[in-house]
């Protein structure tokens, strides 16, 4: 059974910074690309930020400069570094591999 969980959400001031990680389990790790999506209050799911088996990363434009995604494949884990936190990056997020997706970790950032 796949289980991906997401941790490292909170309540932060605007310009601050939250490490979430994402714990997987059930699939072969190294052998899948990881995706961070996120979703605000009557919005959509939006993507984040994604990280290939190889290493290649790619980030949506809100978030470039301000988010890192990496992953460390010995302990099953993706992260994402998120600096500088604006008001607008309130929202659930979700690791993924767009098969499985986890249950999500809240983040709010205050004005």
């Amino acid at each position: 059974q796949v289980q991906l969980v997401e941790s490292g959400g909170g309540l932060v001031q605007a310009g601050g910074s939250l490490r979430l990680s994402c714990a997987a389990s059930g699939i072969t790790f190294s052998s899948h690309h990881l995706y961070w999506y996120r979703q605000a209050p009557g919005k959509q799911r939006e993507w984040v930020a994604y990280i290939r088996i190889g290493g290649t990363t790619n980030y949506a434009d809100s978030v470039k400069g301000r988010f890192t995604i990496s992953r460390d494949n010995a302990k099953n884990t993706v992260y994402l570094q998120m600096n500088s936190l604006k008001v607008e990056d309130t929202a659930v997020y979700y690791c993924s591999t767009l098969t499985d997706w986890g249950q999500g970790t809240q983040v709010t950032v205050s004005s």
